[in-house]
């Protein structure tokens, strides 16, 4: 196995192509991780999403602590054994926990205290108790707990979540990760650009494996997400993999590749598909709409899913018209190959030096998304739900 680590391979400008070396295989950036809350993507199983060329998973590890319990992953012998995936997986904290379930939660200098939304269950969720956790589901990329301060906190509030995060760094540090686990920080501070500066600094003097930027695509104005992202880019190790957290639309990533991101997630693409909308070469496109009743086109004619091979718009309509759940498994299938498709494409753009041109084609598309952080209502993940 390759010693684990990050390599920048190419650079056009700030974007960069690099490599990912984890335990469970070597990843080209930047990349997609489609989003497995509960040990899955909805709609989708292991071999599908191999199919399509996922390379790195997500799981949630304060909801999989609570079900089905560490005692059942452990049985199995750990996350991948569980859910039978051979490529690699990262699990965030909980930290997200502290913003989504604001209302079902308790926080300290010592962790947080967090009620679950199904059934009623206390669990006190401590840096140190994060990473027992993380080290028990044996995932590659094991995440920090941080403080997620919601985009309405005062700048009084996002300071002492700032501070506590860089706090709960330094535990989770000392407690540690199994030696074939990569261990990532989270830059905090809001939408305040002298506490954003403050975060990523501190944190970048920290022998951490990769560093995310957290706590923005929260609802406050796109420009302020960029702004803010750029901010903590400028301050964060260039020879280490940066994470933005919670960033799926195209538009999006692009902005944040230009300015030398390599990492993404979002449950963006899955939901939307579940809510009966495709992602293409041309923007988004609402199968729902009662035009395409009689379309016999496929989903996108640039595509070459096995989807857009072999179901037309029509059907498509028709099944999320009756709330078929093949629908939904239909679009998911179409979404998500078309993320690793764009983000194949990406990569060749920058790998050639034609960055520039393929942005400003996928901003075109996807203007829309190119006024609002529109991945807000799309990244609250409540009660675990992807």
């Amino acid at each position: 196995m390759e010693s684990l680590g990050f390599e920048i391979v190419k650079e056009c400008g700030s974007a960069r192509v690099g490599k990912l070396k984890t335990a469970h295989g070597v990843y080209e950036t930047p990349i997609f991780m489609p989003v497995g809350t509960n040990a899955n993507v909805k709609l989708m199983r292991s071999e599908d999403l191999k199919e399509i060329g996922v390379g790195i998973l997500l799981g949630n590890s304060y909801h999989l602590a609570v079900r089905p319990g560490l005692e059942v992953i452990e049985l199995h012998g750990g996350l991948h054994q569980f859910m039978n995936w051979d490529g690699a997986i990262l699990t965030d904290s909980g930290g997200f926990q502290v913003f989504s379930l604001k209302k079902l939660i308790k926080i300290s200098d010592e962790g947080v205290l967090i009620t679950s939304p199904v059934d009623g269950s206390k669990i006190f969720l401590t840096p140190e108790l994060s990473m027992k956790i993380q080290r028990t589901l044996n995932s590659d990329i094991v995440m920090v707990l941080d403080h997620c301060p919601s985009p309405a906190d005062g700048y009084k509030e996002v300071l002492e979540a700032t501070k506590r995060t860089y706090r709960w760094a330094l535990k989770c540090l000392k407690e540690g990760v199994q030696k074939h686990q990569l261990l990532f920080a989270i830059a905090q501070g809001g939408t305040y650009e002298d506490l954003r500066i403050e975060s990523a600094k501190s944190l970048s003097e920290l022998p951490f494996d990769g560093f995310a930027i957290g706590g923005l695509s929260l609802g406050e104005e796109y420009e302020k997400t960029l702004y803010m992202s750029e901010v903590s880019v400028s301050c964060l190790p260039k020879h280490k993999p940066r994470y933005f957290m919670g960033g799926g639309s195209p538009a999006l990533i692009v902005r944040l590749v230009e300015i030398g991101v390599d990492m993404f997630d979002s449950v963006f693409p899955t939901r939307l598909a579940r809510h009966g909308t495709a992602l293409t070469w041309e923007g988004r496109l609402n199968v729902k709409a009662s035009r395409y009743k009689m379309d016999k086109r496929p989903i996108d004619e640039k595509c070459s899913c096995k989807v857009c091979r072999n179901y037309t718009r029509s059907y498509i309509h028709h099944l999320i018209d009756r709330e078929e759940t093949l629908g939904g498994i239909l679009l998911t299938y179409h979404n998500l190959y078309f993320m690793m498709d764009f983000m194949k494409r990406l990569r060749e753009s920058i790998l050639q030096g034609t960055f520039g041109s393929f942005k400003e084609e996928v901003l075109k598309a996807y203007e829309k998304d190119n006024v609002v952080c529109s991945d807000f209502a799309d990244n609250v993940v409540d009660f675990g739900k992807s």
